[in-house]
């Protein structure tokens, strides 16, 4: 490619879906849900052949730097950087474009979340370069669209326009324009979304040129133009970013620029994806038997049914007359919810002794 790769990988979070295994110290990404591997391990492992680690950034706040740190021992200490407040993902992603506008002002950048389940590396190095090959070629903004396996209406959608002729080479999956975004639909219009079949999901994925960025800020957001050229110039990062940084806009970057720029393009993605957003999205990777219960461990039963069991412990879990149940145990805690229930485990963490959040 003309310009250096730079990846810029997003590993805060909350740590309240998958209470209690999940803490305020230890989100999604920094579980080991589906192997003994974490997802942040499973991504940084992802982007080898990629890029050099020298080139990867990862962004994490204080209450999860120091496991962050070592998770990621691999990288150049001076390439992980904490968030000194929440301030959504436009503050972050331009804390970003400040940083690798330090290093090389001419780089083109990619932005990754830490906790996605993607388990095919070829197909996904394909579909980044082949972003990171338009955004250079075009000049605009690019985004990753991924093809729909059922009508969510948690997930924000892409439309799809017309598709872009541009020579990325022969195994290039096909870029198009975005029409718009979608924010999150009804089931309803999630389903009308699906018939229709010009329509990706946004799994929040970007890619663009550091001129491209740069621009769209001053026009759109900027406050958050004038944060980055403070980060750009400055002689002490901590402290520009413990001034500067509680006092940003919190609005995400879909609002503040991807739904505002004149134009964005959109690459199919080539590769599997889960945003595995609950314990139930994580029960179809689990252990299961005939009746349908979902476990990462062995379980016995009679008449138990759609469960799903997770533990942290070498214990042994039975289970009699139970059905559509989340059990989840770890060395401090138990939960025992409705599966129906899942999205409502956040508001229980909000009311759980503080020790244990």
């Amino acid at each position: 490619m003309a310009s250096s790769l730079y990846i810029l990988v997003l590993a805060g979070g909350s740590g309240e879906r998958f209470w209690p295994l999940s803490r305020k110290t230890k989100p999604k990404q920094l579980l080991a849900l589906f192997s003994e591997e974490t997802l942040l391990g499973q991504t940084l492992k992802r982007l080898e052949g990629l890029v050099p680690p020298q080139n990867i950034l990862i962004l994490t706040n204080t209450d999860q730097e120091a496991q962050v740190r070592e998770m990621a021992a691999q990288l150049p200490a001076e390439n992980i950087v904490a968030e000194p407040a929440k301030r959504d993902t436009a503050a972050a992603v331009a804390l970003g474009v400040g940083w690798i506008s330090m290093r090389d002002s001419t780089a083109t950048m990619v932005v990754l979340p830490a906790d996605h389940l993607i388990q095919d590396e070829a197909g996904f190095h394909r579909t980044i370069r082949t972003a990171a090959a338009a955004a250079e070629k075009t000049g605009v903004l690019v985004t990753i669209g991924l093809r729909p396996t059922w009508a969510c209406p948690g997930f924000g959608y892409i439309e799809l326009g017309k598709k872009i002729e541009i020579d990325l080479g022969p195994d290039a999956p096909e870029v198009r324009e975005v029409v718009r975004f979608r924010e999150k639909p009804n089931p309803e219009l999630a389903e009308s979304f699906l018939r229709k079949g010009n329509f990706r999901w946004n799994a929040g994925m970007f890619i663009w040129s550091l001129t491209a960025i740069l621009s769209a800020f001053d026009r759109h957001t900027p406050e958050l133009g004038e944060f980055i050229c403070q980060i750009r110039q400055t002689k002490d990062l901590q402290k520009t970013l413990a001034e500067r940084f509680p006092k940003l806009p919190r609005i995400s970057i879909d609002y503040a620029i991807m739904e505002r720029a004149a134009r964005v393009l959109v690459v199919e993605a080539a590769f599997d994806w889960d945003d595995v957003g609950s314990w139930t999205a994580v029960a179809k990777y689990l252990q299961t038997d005939g009746a349908g219960n979902a476990a990462n461990l062995e379980i016995t039963q009679i008449d138990a049914a759609n469960n799903i069991v997770f533990s942290s412990r070498k214990t042994h879990i039975s289970l009699l007359g139970a059905k559509n149940l989340i059990v989840v145990q770890t060395e401090d805690a138990l939960l025992i919810c409705d599966r129906n229930e899942a999205e409502k485990i956040k508001a229980l963490v909000g009311v759980v002794p503080e020790e244990l959040r």
